[in-house]
């Protein structure tokens, strides 16, 4: 595959832009980290309704409480993963969150038998499926915002650590898949070769590990841990980029959404980062908390 150099002026254009979005919504404070996490949450719910929705024609026909109200309650799960730092006055954002899940729970069942006239189980799956995929990937995450255990983590260095795992996997596979590679890895996304996606995996790797190892506030933590999560972030990331592409295959389309020049819609952008965060965090959880 031949590196063009116009897609690639445009996804680096639009990938700076992204680095600054997100650094910026990461960095200034916890609230903007949850606002920046609540848009990418709401606005891959929307894609991916969309996509089931060319998949399985049926799923059109869910009522407007439901296609909304799974939405909230998934956002409900973000609220159930906050700290108690997410607050307003006396009220904490993490009970909010488990009582209104739990409402919405008992309400969509409901909502769906009242103005389908039928409760599909397929549609509940399709809808359950959206949680575990989305919901839950962006709640951990939020999960993953501090860790009081360790010293250094007073900032979302986690988060920070992993969206860069996602650009440096992504940017590196494209780079070397466009200069040597020539194997196909799936036939789900013909684009992608063994040679990009090895060399990928491996400049991350190597890039995080070694940057995270000589940066002053974390080369006293052991190297192994920045290792082991670059490298479950970039092979995992992977995987929810295929499964992204099958996703976009069954549907018959290119991009998820067309907010991002070169990069597709917030499905395309977010696929790995998707996938990858429950494993980071089980790693997390594991070993580090």
């Amino acid at each position: 595959m031949a590196l063009n150099a116009v897609t690639f002026k445009t996804r680096s254009l639009t990938a700076a832009v992204f680095v600054v979005v997100m650094l910026a919504g990461l960095l200034i404070n916890h609230w903007t980290f949850f606002i920046l996490f609540s848009v990418i949450h709401f606005g891959c719910w929307y894609e991916y309704q969309k996509l089931i929705s060319l998949i399985d024609k049926n799923y059109v026909s869910i009522s407007e409480f439901h296609k909304y109200g799974i939405m909230v309650a998934g956002w409900c799960i973000m609220l159930y993963f906050t700290n108690n730092d997410f607050r307003i006055g006396d009220f904490l954002f993490h009970p909010i969150g488990w009582w209104l899940a739990l409402l919405l729970a008992f309400l969509l069942p409901i909502s769906e038998l009242l103005f389908s006239h039928n409760i599909s189980p397929k549609n509940i799956a399709y809808s359950a499926a959206g949680l575990l995929y989305i919901s839950l990937s962006c709640g951990l995450m939020v999960d993953m915002l501090i860790f009081p255990s360790i010293p250094f983590m007073s900032t979302p260095i986690l988060p920070v650590i992993i969206i860069a795992c996602m650009w440096i996997n992504d940017t590196m596979a494209y780079i070397v898949g466009s200069l040597i590679g020539k194997t196909p890895l799936t036939s789900i996304s013909p684009k992608k070769t063994w040679e990009g996606t090895i060399g990928g995996i491996i400049l991350c790797v190597t890039i995080i590990t070694v940057g995270c190892s000589y940066m002053p506030t974390l080369r006293d933590f052991h190297f192994v841990h920045w290792l082991m999560i670059s490298l479950i972030a970039s092979i995992a990331g992977t995987f929810g980029d295929i499964f992204e592409s099958k996703l976009k295959r069954m549907a018959g389309v290119k991009d998820s959404g067309t907010i991002m020049p070169g990069h597709g819609g917030f499905l395309d952008r977010f696929d790995s980062l998707l996938v990858a965060t429950p494993f980071v965090w089980l790693y997390v959880e594991l070993f580090l908390r």
